[in-house]
C-alpha cells in the first residue's frame, strides 16, 4: 500500500498572478495499492471514478515514462479540499497521482522531475510547486523549465479560508480575464507583490493591507463571485491585515494577527449575514510539503 498525502494550496496572492502560491494545511490523502486486474476508483464522485479520473491520467504519464504496466489498481480518496474552489484540488490530485505511480513503477523521480512533470499537466507551477514543497513558493515555467524558490515566512499570521458553497471553474475564470491590461496596472502589481514578500519574510504586517491588492485579476474574477464586494468591504472593515482571492476563486483568503480570536468570531458573524453560504476555517502555513508513506 502506498499513501501519499498532499496539501491544499492559494496561489496568486493578490498581486502575485500565476506566479506567488503557499501550501496550507488541508490536506488530499490518496492510498494506491495495485490489484490483480482492472481500475477500482473509490471516494470521489461517481462521474470521476473512471479512467477520465485526474489522479489516474497523471499516473500515466509516469508509468509511460518508466514502461511500467500495473495488472491492476485501486485508489481510495479522501480529501478534505473542497473542489474547485480556488485552493488546489486539481494540483493535488496531479501530485498525488504523479507520485502513487513514482512509488509503484520504482521510477525514482527527483521532486525536480515531479515538479516539471505536474506542471505540464497543470499548465502553471503556482500550485503544484507549493504543494509539492510546502511553504510559500514564487516560481516561474519559461521555456518548459521551472524556476521556483521558497520564501522564509514570519510565523506570525494566521490564515481564514471563506467558502462559499457555490463553485467557480477555472477556464470561466480566465474567461474574464482581458487579453492586454494598461501599463500603470502592471507596474502597480510589480510593486506590490515585492512589497509583499517582504512583508511575510520580515513579519510587519502593517504593510499588507497595501502591498495585497492587486489590477491584474481579482477585480474581473470578482465580478463572478456573489457579495465579492461586500466580503471584502466587510473583512476591511474589520481591520485584517489583508484579503485576496485565492487562486481563481471564489474562496477568499483573510490573513490576521497569530490567534486573533476577535477577528474570528466577527468572521463567523459575518458570513451569517450574507445571502448566499459561506463557511470559513482557520488555517496554517504547511511548511512540508506533498508526503509518501508505504505500509
Amino acid at each position: 500500500m502506498i499513501k501519499i498525502t498532499v496539501p491544499a494550496t492559494t496561489a496568486n496572492m493578490g498581486p502575485g498572478f500565476d506566479c506567488l502560491g503557499m501550501a496550507l494545511n488541508l490536506y488530499t490523502n490518496v492510498i494506491f495499492e495495485e490489484i490483480e486486474r482492472g481500475l477500482i476508483i473509490k471516494g470521489c464522485h461517481p462521474e470521476y471514478q473512471n479512467e477520465n479520473n485526474l489522479i489516474y491520467q497523471s499516473m500515466l504519464k509516469i508509468f509511460e515514462r518508466a514502461e511500467y504496466s500495473p495488472n491492476g489498481i485501486k485508489i481510495t480518496i479522501d480529501s478534505n479540499i473542497p473542489v474547485s474552489r480556488g485552493l488546489g484540488s486539481s494540483a493535488a490530485c496531479i501530485l498525488a497521482g504523479i507520485m502513487g505511480a513514482n512509488e509503484m513503477a520504482d521510477a525514482r523521480l527527483a521532486k525536480s522531475q515531479i515538479l516539471k512533470i505536474a506542471t505540464q499537466i497543470e499548465g502553471h507551477p503556482d500550485n503544484v510547486a507549493p504543494a509539492l514543497f510546502g511553504g510559500m513558493i514564487v516560481s516561474v515555467y519559461d521555456n518548459d523549465e521551472v524556476y521556483f524558490s521558497k520564501i522564509p515566512l514570519n510565523d506570525s499570521v494566521d490564515f481564514y479560508a471563506l467558502i462559499p458553497d457555490f463553485t467557480l471553474s477555472t477556464s470561466e475564470a480566465r474567461s474574464v480575464l482581458p487579453r492586454q491590461i494598461p501599463f500603470k496596472d502592471a507596474t502597480f502589481n510589480i510593486g506590490r507583490v515585492a512589497l509583499m514578500m517582504a512583508s511575510f519574510f520580515s513579519g510587519n504586517l502593517d504593510l499588507l493591507n497595501v502591498s495585497i491588492k492587486d489590477k491584474l485579476h481579482q477585480k474581473y474574477r470578482g465580478a463572478l463571485i456573489y457579495e465579492y464586494d461586500t466580503i471584502m468591504e466587510e473583512l476591511d472593515n474589520l481591520q485584517v491585515k489583508g484579503a485576496f482571492l485565492s487562486g481563481a476563486g471564489p474562496t477568499i483568503i483573510a490573513i490576521t494577527d497569530k490567534n486573533e480570536i476577535v477577528i474570528e468570531s466577527a468572521i463567523a458573524n459575518m458570513i451569517k449575514n450574507l445571502k448566499e453560504h459561506w463557511t470559513f476555517k482557520k488555517l496554517c502555513t504547511e511548511v512540508n510539503g506533498a508526503i509518501v508513506t508505504r505500509g
